[in-house]
């Protein structure tokens, strides 16, 4: 089972991953974060990389017309031990969000926890809280993940 979880990537986009009409003209899309907006997004990266040992990263954008290789494109190029890195995609425009996992993350974050996190985002982000939707998300994924076993206390 645990080969299998290294071969799969976990497909989590929630909606139609057809990119927004060229005319879409809608508020938010091309909003700025905040200061406080981006200190709370890099907290909330810091504390899950430091909690589980595992290098968390972030991308909000357009993901293109398959959001899905784009993703793991961007996963491939973030650097460091990409066994344990983990992406989350977020494309507002698109209404897609794509958790990548390199092969020991995803043994400790299968697919089902993932599909949940993402649900959680995309229920927070229908009610315009794109921050906080990727703040619970990333605090979700901590938990299933949990603790490096070098830092577990028995």
């Amino acid at each position: 089972m645990t080969r299998a979880l290294e071969a799969e990537s976990h497909a989590t986009d929630m909606h139609d991953p057809a990119p927004p009409p060229a005319t879409e003209d809608a508020p938010g899309h091309d909003h700025l974060f905040s200061y406080q907006e981006l200190a709370r997004l890099d907290e909330a990266l810091t504390m899950s990389s430091r909690e589980t040992g595992l290098r968390f990263s972030l991308y909000i954008g357009d993901l293109g017309r398959q959001t899905r290789l784009r993703a793991e494109e961007l996963h491939s190029m973030s650097g460091g031990n990409l066994s344990e890195s983990v992406l989350i995609a977020v494309s507002p425009g698109q209404k897609v969000v794509e958790v990548v996992t390199g092969a020991s993350a995803a043994r400790r974050m299968p697919d089902r926890a993932c599909a949940l996190a993402v649900l959680s985002m995309t229920t927070t982000f229908a009610n315009g809280d794109l921050v906080g939707g990727i703040v619970g998300g990333l605090r979700q994924l901590s938990d299933q993940a949990g603790h490096p076993a070098g830092l577990r206390t028995h």
